[in-house]
């Protein structure tokens, strides 16, 4: 992605000056979030690509977290900037660009879950339909861990969570956000993300109880 080598920021002068503007040179890189938010929305598409190359890689964790594919995490975490990008105009920046980019990320990641439990039910029900039951069903994630290492345990027990639950865990854990940013991300009450928190120690430690 090819990014300017500068940007024209214009700054106010100081009281006294009659009132003038003058124009400083910057590097897009050097300016804080809100700035490039400012510099995307008067039409600096530059300044964009530094939001892109500055989150692209946490991005792309979440989304692995949710997916446990490479491919899917990197095309649904593509097509949040994109949205974003879509949608900045719109962003009134009461919140940071971070949280509200994750916002856009964590939904599209929760349909993405949504979709995939629809076409496992759906395939299950036709096999049932069938007769093939489960017969033919390949190792469950949970032989697979058995298997695996660690970090593959955790993933398989976070994979039986529900939705909300593992997003949760995932933004505090993985991303490091605090309850107060994960409860705008998810736009609920910061006591709701707490006992969500909690479920979730819970349901870990138990999942985790029956790999050992």
């Amino acid at each position: 992605m090819v990014i300017s080598p500068c940007l024209d920021i214009t700054l106010g002068a100081p009281a006294g000056a009659g009132g003038q503007t003058a124009t400083k040179m910057v590097r897009p890189e050097e300016l804080g979030d809100e700035a490039l938010v400012i510099s995307t929305q008067q039409g600096e598409r530059q300044a964009f690509e530094v939001l892109v190359e500055r989150y692209k890689q946490k991005a792309y964790r979440i989304a692995f977290d949710f997916t446990r594919d490479r491919e899917e995490a990197k095309d649904l975490s593509q097509e949040a900037f994109l949205q974003a990008f879509s949608h900045l105009n719109s962003f009134d920046r009461r919140s940071s660009f971070y949280t509200w980019f994750y916002r856009i990320l964590v939904n599209l990641c929760l349909d993405y879950r949504r979709r995939k439990a629809k076409v496992l039910w759906e395939s299950l029900e036709e096999k049932t339909e069938k007769g093939d039951g489960f017969a033919t069903a390949g190792p469950s994630p949970l032989d697979e861990a058995i298997r695996g290492q660690i970090s593959e345990r955790i993933g398989a027990a976070l994979a039986t969570l529900p939705p909300k639950q593992r997003a949760v865990f995932l933004l505090k854990n993985n991303q490091g956000l605090s309850i107060s940013e994960i409860a705008v991300v998810m736009k609920s009450a910061e006591g709701t993300i707490k006992v969500h928190l909690h479920r979730v120690v819970i349901a870990l430690r138990q999942r985790l109880a029956e790999l050992t």
